[in-house]
């Protein structure tokens, strides 16, 4: 599996990629148009070598390499909020009380707002069922992390992720059939495909400036505040073990949470290395501890290029530490594109999936004994 920069090539794959992922995944729409200038401007973006922030939108995706099929997508988008508003409701409660009665009433509160201005955000991460088979998940969420530890100038210093909210099987989101009810006649594929294309004028014409009581809302609407779809579940967990984090906003149209984190303090940016590579022949990795100098390590590998960025993982290959050096075979220095010097070396980044791995168990079994979107929702 190699990550690569998304290329013109790749449009009719992205098209399908866009129609089997449903309405409510508005970073990727299928919208011809749309994504043809979603390709222009990614590729645009890796092309720049000045790395301006604001206009940077990064899309890439995963190549099953013997067949050269796309297996699924990634993107950050270094900048949001600010060309167009980012909307969200932000979770709150108001309290009402009579001093005189001895009565009081506590509500949750919906109320619109447009709070992530210049943030960055990862998005658009998608892997085809077909495709869904060990790593590979892992490696589309995380490469973006890699790719952010080389380029921090490219980045704002927060970043956030849209997570997926509730849908029924027929792709209808329950917290829109309830706004569209009372405020929007749109409905739910119709909206997902206006906000994918840019066109979200109509929140602001449309929308209601007050707060929303969320006990007025319907038992269905109200169920799936800040939850996320299903097959979202496994990404979720996965960030909490990066360690984003809910801070009480959430998507206007499927409720689903939106969580953000430093982009310095993530796990896969701390853990990330930048160290020279020593190319040798292809062997079958040992099983020796890594810790005792052995190979069998999954680790996501990197080139130092921009326009022709290349990732993957793998587990043939060896860090010493004491020297600073990667050792990595020559048929993945090839896969990768290595620029190799006169000294039979290159460049390269990486970082150790199966550490973040390990935490990310840790934080499944937690979040299993105490969900940390709900216990946001009780601070809020």
């Amino acid at each position: 599996m190699i990550i690569r920069p998304v290329a013109m090539s790749d449009l009719a794959e992205l098209k399908t990629i866009a129609a089997e992922s449903g309405p409510g995944f508005t970073s990727l729409v299928n919208d011809h148009d749309f994504l043809v200038q979603k390709i222009e401007r990614s590729i645009a973006s890796f092309a720049d070598a000045n790395g301006q922030q604001a206009a940077g939108s990064y899309l890439f995706v995963l190549v099953e390499p013997n067949t050269g099929s796309i297996m699924g997508t990634t993107g950050i988008e270094a900048s949001v909020g600010t060309r167009r508003p980012l909307y969200h409701y932000r979770v709150g409660h108001a309290t009402r009380q009579s001093p005189t009665l001895g009565l009081s009433r506590h509500q949750q509160t919906l109320t619109l707002c447009n709070h992530y201005k210049g943030g960055s955000e990862i998005c658009t991460l998608y892997l085809r069922p077909q495709y869904r088979r060990a790593w590979a998940g892992k490696l589309l969420s995380r490469v973006r992390f890699l790719f952010m530890a080389q380029h921090p100038e490219r980045f704002a210093n927060t970043v956030i992720a849209e997570m997926r909210g509730v849908s029924d099987p027929s792709g209808e989101s329950p917290f829109w059939r309830w706004l569209q009810t009372h405020f929007v006649d749109l409905d739910f594929a119709t909206v997902s495909q206006m906000v994918g294309t840019g066109d979200n004028g109509f929140i602001a014409d449309l929308m209601p400036e007050h707060p929303l009581y969320t006990s007025l809302m319907d038992e269905p609407a109200r169920a799936v505040i800040g939850k996320v779809h299903p097959d979202t579940r496994p990404a979720l967990h996965m960030l909490e073990s990066e360690g984003f984090r809910f801070n009480g906003f959430i998507d206007p149209f499927d409720g689903g949470p939106t969580i953000e984190a430093p982009v310095q303090t993530l796990r896969s940016v701390r853990q990330s290395s930048h160290c020279r590579a020593r190319i040798g022949p292809d062997r079958t990795p040992s099983k020796a501890p890594w810790t005792n100098g052995g190979q069998g390590k999954t680790l996501m590998v990197a080139n130092t290029s921009l326009a022709d960025f290349r990732a993957t993982i793998t587990t043939a290959a060896r860090y010493l530490p004491a020297h600073q050096l990667l050792e990595i075979p020559e048929s993945l220095a090839n896969s990768l594109g290595l620029d190799i010097d006169s000294m039979g070396g290159a460049d390269v980044w990486f970082a150790d999936l199966e550490a973040a791995g390990q935490n990310q168990n840790r934080a499944m079994a937690t979040s299993r004994q105490s969900d940390p979107i709900k216990e946001a929702f009780r601070a809020h």
